[in-house]
Protein backbone atom coordinates (compact mmCIF):
# COMPACT_ATOMS: atom_id res chain seq x y z
CA UNK A 1 0.00 0.00 0.00
CA UNK A 2 1.42 3.65 -0.70
CA UNK A 3 0.50 7.17 -0.18
CA UNK A 4 1.08 9.73 -2.65
CA UNK A 5 1.01 13.15 -2.25
CA UNK A 6 0.43 15.73 -4.66
CA UNK A 7 2.98 18.25 -3.54
CA UNK A 8 3.28 21.40 -5.38
CA UNK A 9 0.51 22.70 -3.34
CA UNK A 10 0.55 20.72 -0.09
CA UNK A 11 1.14 22.60 2.87
CA UNK A 12 4.24 22.12 5.10
CA UNK A 13 2.83 21.06 8.37
CA UNK A 14 0.49 18.25 5.85
CA UNK A 15 3.31 17.31 4.66
CA UNK A 16 5.02 16.82 8.02
CA UNK A 17 2.34 14.77 9.26
CA UNK A 18 1.76 12.15 6.52
CA UNK A 19 6.07 12.27 7.13
CA UNK A 20 5.61 11.20 10.68
CA UNK A 21 2.52 8.56 9.93
CA UNK A 22 4.90 6.91 7.50
CA UNK A 23 7.76 6.44 9.55
CA UNK A 24 5.09 5.01 12.31
CA UNK A 25 3.52 2.61 10.30
CA UNK A 26 6.27 2.05 7.85
CA UNK A 27 3.85 2.80 4.82
CA UNK A 28 5.25 3.80 1.78
CA UNK A 29 5.16 7.67 1.27
CA UNK A 30 5.61 8.94 -2.36
CA UNK A 31 5.69 12.96 -2.38
CA UNK A 32 5.00 13.90 -6.36
CA UNK A 33 6.40 17.11 -7.49
CA UNK A 34 7.77 19.22 -10.67
CA UNK A 35 10.23 21.25 -7.78
CA UNK A 36 12.31 19.50 -5.80
CA UNK A 37 11.36 18.79 -2.72
CA UNK A 38 13.27 18.24 0.62
CA UNK A 39 12.13 14.95 2.80
CA UNK A 40 13.10 13.35 5.96
CA UNK A 41 15.77 10.10 5.49
CA UNK A 42 13.27 7.62 5.55
CA UNK A 43 13.20 3.51 3.78
CA UNK A 44 9.59 4.38 3.43
CA UNK A 45 9.58 8.23 1.74
CA UNK A 46 10.19 8.79 -1.20
CA UNK A 47 10.30 11.85 -3.90
CA UNK A 48 9.56 11.75 -7.72
CA UNK A 49 10.39 15.02 -9.54
CA UNK A 50 8.75 15.46 -12.35
CA UNK A 51 8.88 17.91 -15.81
CA UNK A 52 6.86 20.96 -15.29
CA UNK A 53 3.75 21.70 -16.93
CA UNK A 54 -0.44 21.19 -16.70
CA UNK A 55 -1.08 18.21 -14.90
CA UNK A 56 2.40 16.33 -15.12
CA UNK A 57 2.15 15.46 -11.93
CA UNK A 58 -1.38 14.20 -11.87
CA UNK A 59 -1.12 12.23 -14.26
CA UNK A 60 2.20 10.29 -13.14
CA UNK A 61 0.13 9.76 -10.35
CA UNK A 62 -3.21 8.55 -11.98
CA UNK A 63 -0.61 6.33 -14.15
CA UNK A 64 1.04 4.88 -10.53
CA UNK A 65 -1.79 4.72 -8.20
CA UNK A 66 -3.51 1.59 -6.90
CA UNK A 67 -7.37 0.32 -5.77
CA UNK A 68 -7.34 1.30 -2.35
CA UNK A 69 -4.03 3.57 -2.20
CA UNK A 70 -4.27 7.03 -0.75
CA UNK A 71 -3.52 10.24 -2.84
CA UNK A 72 -3.60 13.76 -0.84
CA UNK A 73 -4.93 16.41 -3.15
CA UNK A 74 -6.63 19.80 -2.97
CA UNK A 75 -7.22 19.10 -6.59
CA UNK A 76 -11.12 18.18 -6.92
CA UNK A 77 -10.26 17.09 -10.90
CA UNK A 78 -7.34 15.36 -9.57
CA UNK A 79 -9.40 13.52 -6.89
CA UNK A 80 -11.84 12.98 -9.15
CA UNK A 81 -9.80 10.53 -11.47
CA UNK A 82 -7.94 8.80 -8.79
CA UNK A 83 -11.74 7.57 -7.18
CA UNK A 84 -12.22 6.31 -10.44
CA UNK A 85 -9.23 3.93 -10.28
CA UNK A 86 -10.57 2.72 -6.31
CA UNK A 87 -8.30 4.74 -4.77
CA UNK A 88 -9.22 7.79 -2.32
CA UNK A 89 -8.65 11.05 -2.01
CA UNK A 90 -8.04 13.44 1.07
CA UNK A 91 -7.76 16.99 1.02
CA UNK A 92 -5.18 18.46 3.13
CA UNK A 93 -8.63 19.79 5.34
CA UNK A 94 -9.11 16.64 6.38
CA UNK A 95 -11.82 16.04 4.00
CA UNK A 96 -11.89 12.13 2.45
CA UNK A 97 -13.55 12.09 -0.47
CA UNK A 98 -16.39 10.07 -1.95
CA UNK A 99 -18.11 9.44 -5.19
CA UNK A 100 -21.37 11.31 -4.36
CA UNK A 101 -19.15 14.26 -2.72
CA UNK A 102 -16.84 14.40 -5.22
CA UNK A 103 -19.53 15.01 -7.95
CA UNK A 104 -21.21 17.95 -5.23
CA UNK A 105 -17.22 19.53 -4.78
CA UNK A 106 -17.10 19.20 -8.71
CA UNK A 107 -20.34 20.70 -9.37
CA UNK A 108 -19.79 24.04 -7.21
CA UNK A 109 -15.65 24.18 -8.68
CA UNK A 110 -17.41 24.36 -11.69
CA UNK A 111 -20.12 27.25 -11.15
CA UNK A 112 -17.39 28.97 -9.05
CA UNK A 113 -15.30 28.74 -12.24
CA UNK A 114 -18.18 30.29 -14.20
CA UNK A 115 -18.51 32.94 -11.57
CA UNK A 116 -14.98 34.29 -11.25
CA UNK A 117 -15.02 34.08 -15.51
CA UNK A 118 -17.75 36.95 -14.96
CA UNK A 119 -15.95 38.85 -13.68
CA UNK A 120 -16.74 38.61 -10.03
CA UNK A 121 -14.07 38.66 -7.40
CA UNK A 122 -15.08 35.11 -4.98
CA UNK A 123 -11.57 35.42 -2.99
CA UNK A 124 -9.48 32.60 -2.06
CA UNK A 125 -9.79 29.36 0.15
CA UNK A 126 -9.63 30.23 3.99
CA UNK A 127 -6.39 29.86 5.80
CA UNK A 128 -5.95 26.60 7.14
CA UNK A 129 -6.64 26.34 10.75
CA UNK A 130 -6.20 23.90 13.61
CA UNK A 131 -9.17 22.55 13.38
CA UNK A 132 -8.40 21.47 9.72
CA UNK A 133 -4.81 20.00 10.54
CA UNK A 134 -6.71 17.95 13.42
CA UNK A 135 -9.44 16.51 11.07
CA UNK A 136 -6.74 15.50 8.65
CA UNK A 137 -4.66 14.14 10.89
CA UNK A 138 -7.37 11.65 12.16
CA UNK A 139 -8.66 10.84 8.83
CA UNK A 140 -5.11 9.94 7.75
CA UNK A 141 -4.73 7.67 10.74
CA UNK A 142 -8.65 6.43 10.42
CA UNK A 143 -7.23 5.35 6.59
CA UNK A 144 -4.08 3.75 8.21
CA UNK A 145 -5.67 1.82 10.82
CA UNK A 146 -8.54 0.23 7.75
CA UNK A 147 -6.22 -0.47 5.19
CA UNK A 148 -2.73 -0.63 6.54
CA UNK A 149 -1.31 -4.13 6.36
CA UNK A 150 2.14 -5.59 8.03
Amino acid sequence: MKIYVDADACPKNIKDIVCRASIRTKCELIFVANQRIIIPASPFIFCIQVNGGFDVADNYIVDKVEKNELVITADIPFAAQVLEKGAFALNPRGELYSKDSIKQRLALRNFMDEVRSSGIHTGGPKTMNKNNIQKFSNALDAYLAKYKTA
